[in-house]
């Protein structure tokens, strides 16, 4: 994975909005959208980066070029557990390379379970992103806000929870199997789903579920009623990792919609 960063930018500190003077603020805005309670005794809410005309950010596998958002919740109040639900990407082709992720705006839905019940949850911290348009450079901004109890359901955090890849039973996936085999410095995978065509162009994207081994461009095409995908997994340090096939997940991207598969049987 190639990461370029021509520029450095200074972090801007603002409670729940970022980037109303100069630096990154020209750039890219943060909000926390909050989207109430839930039936499940959790509490709905989102980050919004609103990116300037002509920028765009990443997905949490940016492809060749890029950094994923990453993020430290530590300042947080009452905070049990954060999931994120991730939207499907875009993916873009600049320069012989291809990088996934978001232009325009990038809602990301986090659903908090809270440590104690019925006590408020402040959401504080910082999320750490990669900004590119004509160069590529890294951010940090940070967040600040209390989640109001009483609030009442976002359509912007429903519409980005719409957006999400299709389940492999949404999907009509039958089988997903996973051959492995060594390689220097690290390992190859190839991925046989058998599903129904997502439309257009499909791109998978592997991801090994083990921190600190990244995944290649993986190489896709389909036979069939069988989409392929192979990719080669490095190790950050070079290296031997251990591969769980049930924390592989691999995501198919198409013109119609999008698929995220959890794990894979041995092939």
């Amino acid at each position: 994975m190639l990461t370029t960063f021509l520029v450095a930018l200074t972090t801007l500190t603002t409670p729940a909005l970022a980037g109303a003077g100069g630096g990154l603020g020209n750039l890219v805005q943060i909000e926390i959208l909050d989207g109430g309670p839930t039936t499940r005794g959790t509490h709905m809410a989102a980050l919004r980066l609103t990116l300037s005309d002509g920028w765009k950010t990443y997905w949490r596998a940016p492809g060749e070029a890029g950094i994923p958002p990453s993020f430290d919740w530590r300042g947080s109040h009452n905070l049990g557990n954060v999931a994120i639900t991730w939207p499907a990407p875009e993916v873009f082709h600049t320069n012989g390379l291809r990088t996934i992720g978001y232009k325009h705006q990038m809602i990301l839905p986090v659903e908090v379970t809270p440590t104690n019940d019925g006590q408020p949850v402040r959401l504080r911290g910082q999320i750490d992103f990669g900004l590119c348009s004509d160069v590529c450079i890294p951010g940090t901004l940070t967040f600040d806000q209390q989640l109001d109890p009483q609030a009442g359901r976002n359509p912007a955090i429903i519409a980005a929870l719409a957006q999400r890849p299709y389940s492999a039973a949404e999907a009509q996936v039958s089988a997903a199997t996973c051959r492995v085999s060594p390689i220097k410095g690290g390992l190859r995978i190839e991925a046989r789903i058998t599903m129904p065509s997502v439309g257009g162009e499909e791109i998978a994207v592997i991801e090994a579920g083990t921190p600190g081994v990244w995944a290649d461009e993986t190489r896709t095409h389909r036979q069939g009623n069988t989409l392929i995908a192979a990719s080669d997994l490095i190790s950050e340090t070079g290296g031997a990792f251990a591969l769980n096939r049930s924390d592989i997940r691999i995501t198919v991207l198409g013109a119609r919609h999008s698929v995220d598969i959890r794990g894979c049987d041995a092939g």
